[in-house]
């Protein structure tokens, strides 16, 4: 099906964790800050709560080590003020 789609698998050899580190630290620090504190009722409550943390903090004000512990949002204004090489 991806070869369908003209996509590649992204895979790398047996016993290397790497692949998933960066979707692996999301959905953990995701869990401890947001849904192991959570007591939704409803799904639109879920949604509300969700992009509540996504835009309002982890995005904007969270910082990340793997970001030189700056917000995404400040990491990716810094990088389009940058000129790049050519």
């Amino acid at each position: 099906l991806l070869a369908l789609h003209g996509l590649q698998p992204s895979m790398s050899g047996k016993g290397n964790a790497y692949d998933n580190a960066v979707s692996e630290s999301w959905m953990s620090t995701f869990k401890a800050e947001l849904v192991e504190e959570s007591d939704w009722h409803t799904h639109a409550e879920a949604r509300r709560d969700i992009f509540e943390y996504i835009e309002t903090w982890y995005n904007t004000v969270r910082l990340h080590s793997s970001l030189g512990y700056k917000s995404p949002a400040e990491y990716e204004a810094q990088a389009a003020r940058t000129p790049r090489a050519a």
